[in-house]
């Protein structure tokens, strides 16, 4: 797969990204390089990275716990501490080998020590990929509340090694698979009609749609890197489904939910609203609806859970003088952002939902 480039670095595949990645360290003259990773990507991936690494200067490995719950500024805070006694300086490399919370807290871990060190990222998983890879969002949640704490700056270069999948359980595929549906949605129908048509999550058949999914993504990026117009739309299913996932991970009652069932759940909330609003065809709707709930299921809202739910909307990113405001559907491949929609509408969407 031919490397994609970007802003102001590039996406490598694969068997290539490391040769890139060799000459990139060759070239760079770090004083000291750290490989942030998590306690599954230290056991999974690591050691196949390090086997490809030719690099003289001396690694040092930084763990952190997995999971959302660990996306925090006291993670940031034990990795700032390690990263100054192991004698970091400005010169130093952090490489994030992980997925989408080492990527987003790896990659605000280097943009603040020192005031910004230099950083590569590794994507592990299928959401990672296609999502985290592109765009230069990092970041920490502020308690449950998704990525409230952050900065745009992009990394030196993005390695997709689609192989480290291999390590993945289902739930964790279907999870980025949300997110490559999102993208067809949004931009691409045909794109969409493919993924819907997919047999299997078999990882050995999905390079070719992953490099499409990140060439959308990254063309919407180029256009508008800081999110003032139409890189809004690749928050579609985001309002609702960032809504959904934070209340999840606070109530002990609620199943916690993967970002991309969490989205998914959005996304035919969000559908429901487009319809409303935006004039998609109610056809589009019901295909949207039977192809998300096919995948991901369903999850049981009370009127409790739903109040709460929509209280939260209030701190969604994109939301400004007190106004939330939507990226939604014409069509499918087409999307319209900063719409805003009335709470009534939102409580039917649940009802939709839930149908």
């Amino acid at each position: 797969m031919k490397s994609i480039p970007s802003t102001s670095y590039s996406v490598h595949f694969n068997e290539h990204c490391y040769k890139e990645l060799n000459v990139y360290l060759e070239a760079s003259n770090f004083s000291k390089i750290f490989i942030l990773v998590d306690t599954n990507t230290h056991t999974h991936c690591l050691p196949k990275f390090l086997s490809n690494i030719d690099c003289d200067t001396a690694f040092e490995i930084i763990e952190m716990e997995a999971g959302e719950v660990h996306k925090t500024l006291e993670t940031c805070y034990q990795i700032w501490k390690s990263l100054s006694d192991l004698d970091g300086d400005r010169k130093s490399l952090i490489i994030n080998l992980g997925g989408g919370v080492v990527t987003d807290l790896g990659g605000f871990v280097a943009s603040t020590f020192k005031r910004g060190v230099r950083f590569v990222n590794v994507p592990t998983s299928l959401l990672s990929m296609v999502d985290a890879s592109v765009g230069g969002k990092t970041g920490v949640d502020l308690g449950t509340i998704k990525n409230q704490i952050g900065v745009i700056n992009f990394s030196d270069m993005v390695l997709v090694d689609v192989s480290f999948l291999e390590t993945l359980p289902a739930e964790e595929m279907r999870s980025g698979l949300a997110e490559m549906l999102k993208h067809g949605l949004i931009k691409d129908a045909d794109y969409w009609n493919r993924l819907c048509n997919l047999k299997s999550l078999d990882y050995s058949e999905l390079g070719g749609l992953i490099h499409e999914s990140i060439i959308i993504k990254n063309e919407v990026v180029i256009r508008d890197p800081n999110e003032h117009g139409e890189r809004k739309q690749l928050n579609f299913g985001h309002t609702l489904g960032h809504a959904i996932e934070s209340y999840c991970l606070d109530n002990p009652a609620m199943q916690t939910l993967l970002h991309g069932e969490a989205i998914a759940a959005g996304m035919i909330m969000e559908g429901y609203l487009s319809v409303k609003t935006c004039g998609l065809p109610e056809s589009a709707l019901n295909e949207i609806k039977n192809t998300l709930k096919s995948i991901y299921g369903s999850v049981d809202f009370t009127e409790n859970d739903k109040s709460s739910i929509i209280e939260l909307l209030k701190y969604d990113k994109k939301n400004s003088h007190g106004q939330v405001k939507y990226a939604l559907l014409e069509s499918i491949g087409s999307c319209k952002i900063d719409i805003l929609v009335d709470d009534n509408l939102v409580n039917e969407a649940f009802l939709f939902y839930a149908q």
